[in-house]
């Protein structure tokens, strides 16, 4: 049977492939379309239709709980189809539904009920394609090619992050926020074009002419997940992660303009060093691992970049010299973060079967992501029992936990090359 990846010596740039281009290019679009999406659904709300705080915080809820109702459901959806289908449907679909929301909103006919189905609408198809195409990489390129493919994928992403809402900003800024909500179905447009450029077919793995039921395909991607050393790790420290990652930037959001009294234009920018911090990262991230071993990257990777927000309570004043330090800490957390999420995926990706990519995936971000609120409550409510500066100190070192959780499990203990 005839190999689906191109010929070629395992050391040649995932870059040669014409298909993975494709998808870069329309990974990369369809990231800036919900990045800039996540900007100007919140200021049409706020800009046109007179939100109030209440409301505007019930939309963002709203865009947001497809990641909790609709991970696990979209795992198991998207191990039974082909990927590339799943994401060219969900850019055309988000396409759709913000083009029709933009008309809307020109002819004064989009209130905020519509509004609220619009951002539910996009966040449960980001949510499929997102799935997707972590699911795509490893159906497209070879598994040696999967850093590579990752860190080139992720680098997108981080530039997504930092400029898709500064787009969005400044398109309802300079024209208006439904012309700005055309601006995102245009970016899933292109995101839709570029994506069913890709020719060559996916070795989707084959299922039984009866195909179990939903819960038990969800059931049998928490069963892996549980059972996979390596996967039960990333799980339990994705998890630890994201709740003291949730608990300490409640806490930070608070310090800054309170404790250091920050003006809120110094705080964007320290709060974008991340950005750039996250691309160098990425680029780290092709490297490094191959170099140093997975597991030695991945830990010290995760304790240098937590341990970087440990700094910020030693703080005081609004002086230019705590704007560049804080400047400096969102750098090398926002680098080395990066590092250990693509190094993570690269690990994941290449333990897991094809047939179980999309489940694996939805597992995680279900465990991680799921963990986030109670860990916002958790930062809440110590900033106002211990006052901020402990308060921050105590979740930072929460955030710890997660490298130790790394250090005591097989991932420490992965070398240079992936288990294939």
């Amino acid at each position: 049977m005839p190999s689906p990846f191109p010929s070629s010596s395992a050391s040649s740039s995932v870059w040669r492939d014409a298909d993975f281009r494709r998808l870069w290019a329309g990974q990369t679009a369809s990231q800036l379309g919900e990045h800039t999406t996540l900007i100007v659904l919140p200021l049409f709300a706020v800009l046109s239709l007179d939100a109030g705080a209440g409301q505007l915080g019930a939309l963002r809820a709203v865009g947001q709980a497809p990641v909790l109702l609709f991970s696990l459901l979209a795992g198991a959806w998207v191990d039974r189809w082909r990927a590339r289908t799943v994401m060219v449907l969900t850019d055309a679909a988000r396409a759709v539904a913000l083009g029709a929301a933009a008309v809307a909103g020109l002819f004064g006919l989009l209130g905020l009920p519509a509004l609220f189905v619009v951002a539910l609408t996009v966040g449960a198809l980001s949510v499929l394609f997102d799935v997707a195409y972590q699911a795509s990489l490893v159906r497209l390129v070879r598994r040696d090619q999967l850093l590579q493919g990752n860190s080139a994928l992720e680098g997108s992403r981080s530039v997504a992050q930092i400029g898709g809402p500064a787009l969005g900003g400044a398109l309802v800024s300079l024209l208006s926020a439904p012309v700005a909500a055309a601006s995102g179905a245009l970016f899933f447009a292109v995101s839709f074009a570029s994506l069913r450029r890709i020719r060559r077919a996916e070795a989707v793995p084959e299922h039984p002419e009866r195909a179990p039921q939903v819960r038990h395909r969800i059931r049998d991607g928490l069963r892996f997940v549980a059972g996979h050393p390596l996967l039960r790790a990333v799980c339990l420290a994705s998890a630890a992660f994201q709740f003291s990652f949730a608990a300490t930037m409640t806490v930070y959001l608070l310090f800054l303009p309170r404790e250091l009294h920050l003006a809120g234009a110094t705080i964007g920018l320290a709060l974008a060093a991340t950005g750039p911090g996250a691309l160098l990262g990425s680029v780290l991230a092709a490297r490094l691992p191959r170099r140093y071993g997975h597991g030695v990257v991945l830990v010290s990777a995760a304790v240098l970049g937590n341990g970087a927000l440990l700094w910020v309570p030693a703080l005081h004043g609004s002086s230019a010299v705590t704007a560049a330090a804080l400047l400096a800490v969102n750098f090398v957390f926002g680098a080395f973060g990066q590092l250990v999420n693509v190094t993570v995926m690269s690990v994941r990706q290449a333990v897991t079967p094809d047939g179980m990519q999309g489940r694996a995936a939805a597992t995680i971000t279900f465990v991680g992501m799921g963990s986030t609120p109670l860990g916002s409550l958790l930062g809440g409510l110590l900033a106002q029992e211990w006052g901020l500066r402990t308060s921050l100190l105590v979740t930072g070192a929460g955030m710890m936990l997660s490298p130790a959780v790394m250090a005591a499990s097989p991932l420490v203990r992965l070398g240079r090359r992936l288990p294939l």
